[in-house]
């Protein structure tokens, strides 16, 4: 006997999912919306960038995952984001396209949020240096993480090493530690 194939509706799964079309939410369940605090129809329709924290984020965003999802590729980072009520957390976001070429013409994402405290430092990064600490955060060399965002790796490095020496961090180690506990707005 043949095991039937199983088919779920996006409504049903248990974790926050959402499915977008250029960057537009066409369709989310109820966990994703609670998860960002607002009624699905206020999401649906609507351009991923009103949750996060700034433009540049969701541009920055946007060109990260570009490079990465083409193919039917799949891809994750982590991430700060902002619900309806303003207040800020860290997400866990994975997503895969269906299209061969363009990586934002179907694509269906899952969101995890992080219990990563979200709290105001004495230092204030640039959004260079959030990303890179991110990438870092993710166990990423600097060489990695020079073909991610398209720059050098020298430049990595030299990112890295400001943000060390004004944290007085002495290894990568600290430096993920201290950026888990950091948030620059």
């Amino acid at each position: 006997m043949d095991d039937p194939v199983l088919r779920f509706n996006l409504r049903e799964l248990p974790v926050p999912m959402v499915y977008a079309t250029h960057r537009i939410i066409r369709d989310c369940n109820e966990e994703f919306s609670e998860l960002f605090g607002y009624s699905r129809s206020d999401l649906v329709d609507r351009s991923f960038a009103r949750l996060y924290p700034k433009h540049a984020d969701f541009v920055r965003t946007g060109h990260m995952w570009g490079a990465h999802l083409p193919g039917g590729k799949t891809y994750y980072d982590e991430r700060i984001m902002t619900a309806s009520d303003g207040h800020r957390f860290w997400c866990r976001v994975h997503g895969r396209t269906r299209h061969p070429t363009d990586p934002f013409a179907q694509a269906i994402y899952c969101f995890q949020a992080l219990t990563r405290p979200v709290v105001l430092g004495k230092i204030r990064l640039t959004d260079r240096q959030r990303q890179i600490a991110t990438l870092v955060a993710q166990g990423k060399t600097s060489a990695q993480i020079a073909e991610e965002i398209a720059i050098s790796v020298r430049t990595v490095e030299s990112h890295r090493a400001r943000l060390m020496k004004a944290a007085r961090l002495t290894n990568a180690a600290e430096l993920v530690a201290w950026f888990s506990t950091q948030n620059s707005s």
